[in-house]
């Protein structure tokens, strides 16, 4: 038994999320390659919002990918971290947009 439930080598097998429908995974692929490709942004650019998303979403597969990703196309340590900072705070920002929820229903109650 594996010491990590992720497992590095598991990343190889992405293309094959398809195996039990093709149909589906073609068109994610179809789709994925569009969105991730350069368009009116840039392919770097792309690339550090998919790193932002793998962590803020802690997904490890996509920050292995994507760390390398933006390594390869020449994105320094300082831009990545800026991105990632970037995304910890829009998350902060929205955890603590959804307080409002909680401070109607105390305000509510103290009514």
């Amino acid at each position: 038994m594996s010491d990590n439930y992720y497992e590095k080598k598991d990343l190889a097998d992405f293309p094959n999320i398809g195996e039990y429908a093709p149909l589906q995974g073609e068109k994610f692929f179809e789709y994925y390659g569009v969105s991730t490709g350069a368009g009116k942004l840039t392919e770097r650019e792309k690339a550090l919002i998919a790193l932002t998303t793998a962590v803020t979403h802690n997904c490890p597969y996509c920050i292995d990918a994507y760390t390398n990703k933006c390594l390869s196309l020449g994105l320094s340590n300082d831009e990545m971290m800026e991105a990632v900072h970037v995304g910890a705070s829009m998350v902060a920002g929205i955890t603590l947009a959804h307080s409002t929820q909680m401070r109607k229903i105390i305000k509510k109650k103290e009514m």
